[in-house]
């Protein structure tokens, strides 16, 4: 009797470590990281309804503000859509042997996904409808390269076609345990897949459209100045969703993020107002908001790698370069880049994206390379996701304008462009006084 008990203790001894074990690897829903993700998606999709809209709409002429209001908020519902149809699957689905570069189609329509279904520590319904957000202001952000100009079945039609074949491959391949997120590049919240991506599309948009009548000869001043700050405002509060959320966590990285989000934006705006108060002998509002959004983009992709000191030497970097290239890109080779989408988001996502294999060196206040990378390599595969994902979003978005102009056409004449798009395409004005 004794030797059997003995047996049963020695066999209880082996097996139940191993079903702790396996019940310790199980995922466990953290009350405080779904409380903080819950949190963060709501200030992400604050950006763009209503902080893009609102910057971008205070930046156009009062003929076109309506024109932009409803192609942000079109956008959005559009890009809902084709996130849950099959969008979420196609970015971060297991595709199997050809995961490196998409995730297969086994969770269109979030199938498997269900009220108890858990991605890391946090509900999977809620990470779904994070990464969602991101996928309707990287569209929306495109805007700005064609805007008071375009058709609004064209706009429509191009930002589907350009979240599914440009946005979700990308998407992928950078967050979704693609071959760029396997090869070690560093991009915490959208160098890459937002910023680069959407300031290249939004070139290709300005060159293949064409400028606006009158540009560069006639001033075309933002008709709401107050309008456009309040929506800045409002970027740069949601903006600690957009990276500090990206920790998918509420722990010291997402602390750290939101502290070099804010050093980011701070030190963008500062150095924007400095280099337009010498160029030009005054400051202006427009100047330093275009600032803290360059300084916003250009910190994304650091912005869970690098310290306080890291931030302030990216932010400064942004607000000056940033500002050369958009006046370089307006007075010296007039592309007409209405808000100035590439200078700003695409200069800054590119220098941004680089800079992060720099100042993630631990030396530097950062926490350190991708396993086994040097600083060199890290700069190395960093330029690499930039070179992609440039060639990637300007050859497809270059044939999707093709093709949409073929279908539709692209451009509004230009008695409806003189007239105003709001009153041309909606049938309404932005005011009645």
């Amino acid at each position: 009797m004794k030797s059997i008990r003995a047996l049963v203790a020695a066999a209880a001894a082996l097996v139940l470590p191993l079903a702790a074990h396996a019940a310790d690897a199980q995922p466990t829903l953290n009350a405080a990281d779904t409380a903080w993700m819950l949190t963060s998606t709501a200030l992400v999709l604050f950006m763009t309804l209503p902080g893009l809209a609102l910057f971008y709409g205070g930046l156009v002429r009062t003929k076109n503000v309506l024109s932009v209001l409803m192609q942000c908020f079109a956008i959005a519902a559009v890009a809902s859509v084709v996130w849950v149809l099959f969008g979420y699957a196609v970015a971060f689905g297991d595709g199997g042997v050809q995961n490196a570069w998409w995730g297969g189609l086994g969770k269109a329509l979030l199938a498997g996904i269900g009220v108890n279904t858990v991605k890391g520590t946090i509900p999977e319904t809620v990470f779904v409808m994070f990464q969602m957000t991101f996928a309707i202001i990287t569209p929306a952000l495109v805007v700005g390269g064609f805007a008071e100009r375009m058709k609004f079945s064209a706009m429509l039609l191009f930002s589907l076609l350009w979240l599914v074949f440009v946005y979700l491959p990308v998407c992928h391949w950078v967050w979704g345990d693609g071959w760029l997120q396997k090869m070690g590049l560093l991009d915490f919240a959208g160098g890459t897949v937002v910023h680069i991506n959407a300031g290249v599309a939004a070139l290709v948009a300005a060159l293949v459209l064409g400028r606006r009548r009158g540009f560069p000869e006639t001033a075309m001043a933002p008709h709401n100045l107050t309008m456009s700050v309040t929506g800045a405002g409002m970027l740069w509060v949601g903006w600690f969703g957009f990276n500090a959320g990206s920790a998918v966590a509420a722990n010291g990285a997402a602390g750290m993020a939101m502290l070099v989000t804010h050093v980011g934006a701070a030190a963008g705006a500062a150095a924007w107002m400095i280099c337009e108060w010498v160029r030009f002998r005054k400051p202006s509002v427009l100047g330093i908001v275009t600032g803290m959004v360059a300084g916003l983009g250009t910190i994304t992709p650091a912005s869970g790698y690098v310290g306080p000191l890291g931030a302030l030497a990216i932010g400064l970097s942004a607000g000056v370069v940033c500002f050369f290239a958009t006046n370089f890109m307006k007075r010296v080779l007039h592309i007409d880049d209405s808000l100035d989408v590439f200078p700003v988001h695409g200069v800054g996502g590119i220098l941004g994206t680089t800079l992060a294999g720099v100042f993630a060196a631990p030396f530097l206040g950062g926490v350190g390379f991708a396993e086994g990378m040097t600083m060199g390599k890290q700069v190395g595969v960093q330029l690499t996701g930039v070179a992609v994902t440039i060639v990637w979003s300007a050859v497809l978005t270059l044939v999707l304008f093709k093709l949409v102009d073929a279908l539709v056409g692209l451009r509004v004449s230009s008695e409806e462009e003189t007239e105003g798009l709001d009153t041309v395409l909606h049938n309404e004005t932005g005011y009645n006084l």
